[in-house]
């Protein structure tokens, strides 16, 4: 659950972020969301760690908990870099 929800709250901050966003920065705010959500999973991948769990398990949960906002950002990158074509 934790899981779902973490990744609902990137896509959650991704969106605000878009909505919020003036429309010829939205491509750049989408990369920078990337490293962001790279910061902030790593430190939800240290606190995993220190809470006793396996790095190949927080590995592969932290895959999708940063690959699927990630993913969604590089989408919006790439619709906002095609729309200034």
């Amino acid at each position: 659950m934790r899981t779902l929800l973490f990744i609902a709250a990137g896509l959650l901050l991704l969106g605000m972020l878009q909505l919020f966003s003036r429309p010829h920065w939205r491509g750049r705010a989408a990369l920078g969301f990337i490293v962001v959500w790279l910061l902030v999973s790593a430190v939800n991948l240290s606190q995993g760690l220190r809470a006793g769990y396996a790095l190949g398990e927080e590995l592969l949960v932290h895959l999708f908990l940063f690959g699927i906002p990630a993913l969604a950002a590089l989408w919006a990158w790439r619709q906002q870099s095609t729309s200034e074509k």
